[in-house]
Formats: C-alpha cells, structure tokens, sequence
C-alpha cells in the first residue's frame, strides 16, 4: 500500500472576478456565477510558466511533509496547458528542486491528470520510496476572451496543487482506483491549437455520468457505500456539475469539498488544490474514507479511494 502524506498548493495573486470578464465576453456576472458558480479566478503573471507554478507548489508540499527535495523518488506532473510539449515541465520541476537523476515524468492530460498521476504513484512508491505528484496549469493563455469563446473564458484559472505519496507513512492508505479512457469521444474536450476546444453540453452529460460510475465502482468493491466517505474531492469543474454528482450518489452535498467559487477550474491542478484546502480543514486525524474523482480531456476519468490509515 501506499499512502497520501501531505499536500501543497499554490495560487497566483492576481484575482479575476466576473465583473472583469463580462464585457470581454458579453455576458453579465450574474449569468456566469448561475452557469459556473464561480465567481473569481487566478491568473498567472506573465513572466510566469507552468512548471514556474509546479515548483511552488512542490515545495509547499515538501515544507509541509518536512520532506527535503533530494529525498524524492520520482516526480509526476499532470498538466495539458504546458508552454512546451516536450520536454514538459516535470523536467524543469525536478531541476528547480536540485535533482539531477530522479526520474521526472510528465501526464499531458488536462482536468483528469493528477487522478491518473496518483494512481500511478500508488504503483511506484512501493518501488521508488517518495512520489511527489503535481498537477500545474495555467489555462488563461489557452481560453480565447471573446464572446465566440465565452463557454470556456468563464471557467478557467491558473493555478497549482501537490501530493506527497509515501510508500510507508501517511494519513491514509491508497486502496483502490479506477481509471478509464473512451478515445472515440475526445472531441468533445480537447486542447488543439493552443486553445481549449469543448462542447459544453455534451461533457457535462458524459462527465455526470461517468463520475458517479467511478465513484461506485470502487466503493463497491472495498464494500463500501455512499454515504461511507467522509469527503469527496472532484476536479474543481463547475459547482453545478458537482452538486448533480452528489444527487446521483445519493450523499450528503456537504461532503463534497467545493473551492470552484473561488479559483475556478484549474484544470488538472484543481483535484490537489481541493485536496490540499480540505486536508488543512481537519481537526484531528481522519476517521471516514476520502474518495478523489476527476473526468478530463481524453476523454479520461475514474475514481481512488483512500482510508485512513
């Protein structure tokens, strides 16, 4: 087993509210919070980048785990927004953090990265010792502000969140995941062009769908229910999306930690940045199961689910 240690997180400073984007998109700010429910964004400065963000992230991470960087086994960084294909930014991450020979490897998946990210470290940390997971993006610079582009100006921000998965010690214990990918729907949510391309309608039926499904499949097979977790951590997409999640699973709305408001959809970082505000809001030591959810471009998505430990 391998087990969820500490978080991190990090936010750009520079806050976008409705009332700034709704003349660039004709749309007013009442329009956008009912659509999104959000009601702010962060944008990165311009002379910043996303492994720039990664880093920051990352070493929140590390003070909070009070892990030093060359301790690292393996770094895993989710992003679809990266400035540069390949190389992608987990390189530059692990180079920010003084490593010269720890494997860095990039997930270009956006909104489902980081899920598949953990998953896959659940696998390696037995192998490597400590995996640090990243997911970074800075979806500003591909959402186009215009009215032609409103359905996906609305919803992103930038932003990043980190995970420090031990093969040894933690809070709780990764038991179980499912992940799947349906690649003859990708067209509905893609980034081609540098720009993020998405039919709205057609990813929140699929992704309303699909997340419950998840989410019960691996409930199901730990003999577990709905109402059995102590919280819900979805990809951060659209309030609306996550409250008709929590109606189809049947449990209670307010287990499922919500930040949208606040950030917006940050994309693949938005899954840890959730994780990492909901873990600093425990009390005590966690005494319920914790079940992480995402759907993404791909079309990928799934589920992992985590106890304590």
């Amino acid at each position: 087993m391998a087990y969820l240690r500490a978080f991190g997180a990090y936010l750009p400073a520079r806050r976008v509210r409705n009332e700034e984007l709704s003349a660039l998109v004709d749309a007013t700010p009442e329009w956008i919070l009912s659509a999104t429910g959000i009601e702010e964004r962060r944008y990165a400065a311009a002379e910043d980048s996303v492994a720039a963000l990664g880093v920051r992230a990352a070493q929140d991470c590390l003070q909070n785990a009070g892990v030093a960087g060359e301790e690292l086994g393996m770094i895993l960084l989710a992003s679809g927004s990266s400035e540069r294909f390949c190389p992608g930014p987990a390189s530059q991450v692990a180079a920010e953090l003084g490593l010269s020979a720890t494997p860095a490897l990039d997930i270009p998946v956006a909104s489902c990265g980081s899920l598949i990210a953990l998953a896959m470290a659940a696998q390696f940390a037995p192998r490597v010792g400590l995996v640090l997971v990243i997911g970074a993006e800075i979806m500003s610079r591909r959402i186009e502000l215009t009215p032609q582009g409103k359905d996906t100006a609305i919803l992103f921000g930038d932003g990043a969140g980190a995970c420090l998965v031990d093969a040894n010690t933690g809070f709780a214990g990764i038991v179980d995941f499912a992940l799947h990918t349906e690649g003859a729907a990708a067209k509905i949510l893609k980034i081609e062009n540098d720009r993020f391309q998405m039919d709205g309608r057609s990813v929140i039926l699929q992704a309303s769908r699909k997340i419950p499904r998840a989410i019960h499949e691996v409930l199901e097979r730990n003999g577990l229910t709905a109402n059995d977790p102590a919280a819900y951590l979805l990809h951060q997409a659209n309030l609306n999306l996550i409250t008709r999640i929590a109606a189809s699973l049947k449990a209670p709305e307010d287990r499922f930690y919500a930040n949208v408001s606040r950030y917006g959809n940050t994309s693949s970082a938005s899954l840890l940045i959730a994780a990492c505000e909901w873990h600093r809001t425990l009390s005590g030591p966690l005494t319920a199961p914790v079940v992480f959810s995402a759907f993404g471009a791909g079309l990928n998505w799934g589920a992992l689910l985590a106890v304590p430990s």
